[in-house]
Order: structure tokens, then sequence, then C-alpha cells
């Protein structure tokens, strides 16, 4: 897909289309092909926008109702989150350790859902509380959200064909040799415990691909890339070939210099659902991290 560049006016998309519609003989038709051509516009979405009067076109300016008002779904709180990136279609925010990304059933505690509805009350934002993916509770890292309808089917898409990319660092349990290594072991639930996933021949497939960066004092720095999203991945292989991430007691690490799996992402990856460009956001090491890589170091 080409870059596209656009105007938002209000709740439309402003487009320069150009050749591809001016002096067509059915200039709405012409506008329609040129958005599943140049922008791959999700089908069912073009023809929403059609029978609702979303579409106008104004010489060699082409305008799309695209911005629509929503409720945010989730009651905003008073502490907004970090945000990392944000354009008009994507955002993306820092999730804190011991956060979840949405509300379970379990329990009544803020989550980062709550936290991007007062970011949206705070900026004037009417927009929809979108995620695209998550982290565990206790997985620090940047989390991507869609603004509107056209960008969710986009990176919902994107994500389904793995083209969002998305990098950890941890420190895991022992000293393992530097270089890089893929662990490719399916992953299954855990038929003894509820919430704890295993290797298991009968499981999902489930790639992760990783690189020893430093050898500590009883433990490793090690940076992480997930080719598939199992539940607690990470997790679980780095516990499959000997190595648990310290503080992650489910799956057997040491509890006793952090509290919870010392894992961050530290990176997300993604191409925009408009523009074409690639987008790259970093999400420092939090400080719990930072300390604890501190105090290992040889």
């Amino acid at each position: 897909m080409s870059r596209i560049s656009y105007k938002r006016r209000g709740e439309w998309l402003e487009l320069m289309p150009g050749k591809a519609v001016k002096g067509a003989p059915d200039p709405l038709a012409a506008a329609s092909q040129w958005l599943q051509s140049s922008l791959a516009f999700p089908p069912k979405l073009l023809q929403q926008l059609h029978e609702a009067g979303g579409i106008r076109l104004a010489g060699d300016r082409l305008r799309l109702r695209m911005f629509l008002p929503r409720e945010p779904g989730f009651a905003a709180i008073s502490d907004p989150p970090l945000v990392l990136y944000e354009d008009d279609f994507c955002l993306v925010v820092h999730k804190p350790a011991g956060c979840k990304v949405h509300p379970d059933g379990e329990e009544r505690k803020p989550t980062l859902a709550h936290a991007v509805a007062a970011h949206y009350a705070a900026s004037g934002e009417q927009a929809a509380v979108r995620h695209i993916h998550r982290l565990d509770e206790y997985t620090s890292g940047p989390v991507l959200y869609a603004k509107n309808e056209f960008a969710q089917l986009k990176l919902d898409s994107a994500m389904a064909r793995k083209e969002i990319h998305r990098v950890y660092i941890a420190i895991a349990q022992g000293e393992m040799k530097l270089g890089r290594m893929t662990i490719d072991a399916p992953i299954g639930r855990d038929r003894h415990h509820p919430k704890r996933r295993r290797v298991s021949p009968t499981g999902k497939p489930a790639v992760t691909h990783l690189e020893c960066l430093e050898v500590l004092r009883g433990a490793s720095l090690v940076r992480l890339q997930l080719e598939t999203g199992r539940t607690h991945q990470i997790r679980v292989h780095m516990s499959h070939i000997g190595h648990p991430l310290l503080g992650d007691e489910l799956y057997g690490g040491d509890p006793k210099r952090i509290r919870y799996q010392a894992l961050h992402g530290e990176a997300l990856e993604f191409v925009h659902p408009l523009t074409g460009e690639f987008i790259s956001v970093n999400d420092p090491w939090p400080p719990v991290i930072c300390e604890l890589h501190d105090q290992l170091k040889r």
C-alpha cells in the first residue's frame, strides 16, 4: 500500500484520490474502487458509509464520515495513562505491571480501559475504547488501541496476519549462553491448574524467538519476539527450557527479588492503518526492571 496523506475535518476524513476519481464517468464508483485498491478499505464498512450518506465528493476531494462520536464504554478514572503515541486513528499507551487491560469480572479495580477512557475525556475525543492486543496483568509495556471502526478492522486484520510485532525484554533465572535460539513448542491448558498453561503435544502451535543479551549473576537478560500469541507464551516457554522468569512463581520463578514476572514489552511495531507508514513505539524499562538488572549485574 502506497503512502496516503489526509486531513481530518471534524467527523470527516478528507483524502485526495486525484486522477483516479476526477473526470471519471461515475465518480462515486471510481472513489469506491480507489478506496479498496489503495487503502484496502473494508468492503462492509464502505457499504455502510454508502448507505448512511457518509461519502462525499467535491472536485478532487473525497470526504468520508469516519469519526462518528462513540461512547467510550468504560467509566473514566482520575489518572489517565502515559501516552506513547497518538494520532487520529491509533493510540498506544503504557500499561504498568499490576493493571489489567480490561475488566474480567473478577474484581472492581480500575483497568487500563478506564484510564484510556479518562484520556479520551480529557482530550475531548468521543471514541470507544478498543484494544487490539493484550498483556498479562503483571507484564508492563505498550498496548495499541484503535480510535475508530476503520482502524479497528484494519489493525485486527493485521494482528491476525501477525503483522503487529511486539518485542519484550525479560530477566530469566539461571545463566544462559549468549546468542539466539527459537523455542517451537505447542501450548495448551494445564488440567491441574485453572490459570496455568503448559507445553503439550496436543496444544496450539507456539513459537518464541529469543536472544540472550547479557549474562548476570545467576540470571540472564533476554530479548524475545513472538511469532504466535498464546496465553502466557513467554512465561511457559522460558520455564520449559529451564529458565523461568524471575518472580514468576506460577511457572517456577524465584520471587525473592521481584514479586511478579520480570517481563516488559519494550517495543511495538505496526503499519499505520490509513497512511501505510511504519510505526515503531518504544516503551522504556520501568524502574523495577532497571533496579533488578542493576542488582544482578556482574
